[in-house]
């Protein structure tokens, strides 16, 4: 079951990253109606990408400790 809630954690930090990333970089690029979030925040955007990428170090060495 741990092994379970390891990878639950990686999916939520990718589609984290994805989102952010895709809000971020349409944001920049003058696309802004295309953006997630309307290119609210970058300095939200960039905390969130780095949150999600701890999220997901931690969740993969997690993972690799249950095995």
């Amino acid at each position: 079951m741990p092994k379970v809630f390891c990878l639950i954690g990686l999916g939520v930090a990718a589609l984290i990253l994805v989102i952010f990333i895709a809000d971020l970089l349409f944001g920049l690029i003058g696309m802004k109606n295309l953006a997630p979030f309307y290119m609210a925040s970058m300095l939200m955007d960039i905390m969130f990408i780095i949150s999600a990428g701890v999220l997901a170090f931690l969740s993969w060495s997690t993972y690799k400790e249950q095995k």
